[in-house]
């Protein structure tokens, strides 16, 4: 186990007064997981950070770190912890300004005493991790949002750390850059990096394995995605279950009459049919009949027309004679 708190109390005290800002957290995360803690202004989440990532301690409670007792560790060793067991992925990036890419990167491994000729390789391959390795030269200011925190990250894992704490990872950036530092975060998973992530962004928070919601210094874990999914897909298979058996139940007291209605289906397609060409046969000899009328209408026009032409004719052969 990376993470393990139990029973984590943290008050200030403001002009004589006791202010809890923690109250009874207890938190556990395994190696290899992606963790959220999600909550507004004010609940206590930055706190909750600053304690698991050694900065700070709480007022009562147990912290072990990959089975190391945190409480008992003095300042230096709390340091040395911090340099080799954790990551830290800021806001607003917290790069060196007059140091490049690769100069930033290498930072962690200067204070941990690694060779020049070593942190320079190193924090190359760190850089290509984050698919910046051609940006190694640049100066902060002559990279983008979303690559200066690129750079952060792979600062924060130039050491290989067993964890790495992410403080709103997303939140100087915009839509499209922080959709691809989830992305990044996510493949850093899958290759095994546990992380844990601060945030008050549901939709962030989504693209951790467990969420824990945290308000007015009191923490619990929301409703695990698999187990929803799961249910819902048991939900669905039931539904599908019934609607067979129904369906089932159906055609099997319907047997007979269906194929009853399907003979008389045939019948009335067969009726209708006949129907249709008997109805298609009598408007034809209409037509038929039709064209005749008026073909001996013609006939017997054209025979009056004949006959009074001659009449016409023997009156006017009378009257010369």
């Amino acid at each position: 186990m990376i993470l393990d708190l139990k029973h984590i109390f943290k008050d200030y005290n403001q002009d004589k007064l006791l202010v809890p800002v923690l109250k009874d957290v207890n938190l556990q995360v395994e190696e290899g997981e992606y963790v959220a803690i999600m909550g507004p202004s004010g609940s206590g989440k930055t706190t909750l950070m600053n304690i698991i990532g050694c900065l700070d301690r709480p007022t009562s409670g147990e912290f072990y770190l990959a089975g190391t007792d945190v409480l008992k560790l003095k300042d230096k060793e709390l340091s040395n912890l911090r340099l080799n067991s954790i990551g830290f992925v800021f806001q607003s990036f917290h790069l060196m300004p007059r140091e490049s890419a690769m100069e930033n990167v290498s930072l962690p491994l200067s204070y941990a005493g690694i060779k020049k000729k070593e942190r320079k390789e190193r924090a190359l391959k760190a850089l290509a991790r984050v698919g910046l390795e051609e940006r190694a030269t640049f100066m902060p200011t002559q990279l983008s949002g979303g690559q200066k925190q690129r750079v952060a990250i792979a600062r924060a894992m130039v050491n290989n750390p067993k964890l790495l704490l992410a403080d709103e990872p997303t939140g100087a950036l915009d839509s499209k850059s922080g959709a691809q530092i989830m992305e990044l975060f996510q493949r850093l998973n899958d290759e095994g990096v546990t992380i844990v992530m601060i945030t008050h962004d549901k939709n962030i928070a989504d693209h951790a394995k467990r969420v824990y919601n945290i308000i007015d210094g009191e923490i619990s874990e929301a409703a695990p995605k698999a187990d929803a999914v799961e249910e819902s897909g048991t939900v669905r298979l039931q539904k599908e279950t019934e609607e067979l058996h129904k369906d089932g139940d159906q055609t099997g007291a319907g047997e007979e009459s269906d194929g009853t209605e399907e003979v008389k289906t045939a019948e009335g397609m067969a009726e209708a049919e006949s129907i249709e060409e008997t109805t298609v046969k009598e408007d034809e000899a209409g037509e038929t009949a039709g064209t005749g009328e008026n073909e001996e209408d013609k006939e017997t026009s054209k025979s009056r027309g004949s006959k009074k032409g001659r009449r016409g004719k023997k009156g006017k052969r009378g009257g010369k004679s």
